[in-house]
């Protein structure tokens, strides 16, 4: 195994285990049985440092085993596919659109594009699951774990940034 390769396994079982812990270690409850947490943050966080197929499977598996872990199992596979599919969104903005805006703002671009998609990604599993009526009261829940994740995320771009690991 080159050490590229391995150097990139690494980094995606560490963003694998942050998002599941991210997203056990605070955990408040929505109105249908699902939690906010801080693992979007992580999640976007994976999608700009990651490769697409790595930023997946790390921003999936870690946020689907959150789900196992914390008795939600029913929305572990939706979580995997919602969640690998927000790290994708954000990797092809932020490396799309960095060099003409920069990393916080292309950032910024990939981190609503993907909340966006997350919303509306429980949203319709949850109206499946509930009925479309009921389950838009966990937009807005959804909504503000999106902002925060955004948020938090672009911190750590800025940090990232000073100490070159971007």
């Amino acid at each position: 195994m080159n050490d590229n390769k391995t150097k990139n396994l690494v980094m995606a079982a560490m963003f694998t285990t942050l998002c599941c812990v991210a997203t056990m270690i605070i955990k408040i409850p929505s109105p249908f049985k699902g939690f906010l947490n801080l693992g979007d943050c992580v999640v976007l966080l994976s999608g700009f440092m990651l490769s697409p197929v790595y930023g997946f499977f790390a921003a999936g598996i870690g946020s689907a085993l959150a789900d196992v872990f914390s008795g939600y199992v029913i929305y572990a596979p939706v979580t995997f596919v919602i969640k690998g599919v927000m790290a994708i969104v954000a990797h092809f903005c932020f490396k799309g659109l960095h060099k003409k805006l920069g990393n916080t703002a292309s950032g910024f671009v990939g981190g609503v594009l993907a909340e966006t998609l997350m919303v509306i990604g429980y949203f319709m599993f949850e109206g499946f699951l509930y009925g479309f009526a009921p389950s838009v009261i966990n937009i807005p829940a959804n909504g503000v774990q999106g902002v925060a994740g955004l948020i938090i995320s672009l911190i750590l771009v800025k940090i990232f940034e000073k100490s070159k690991l971007f």
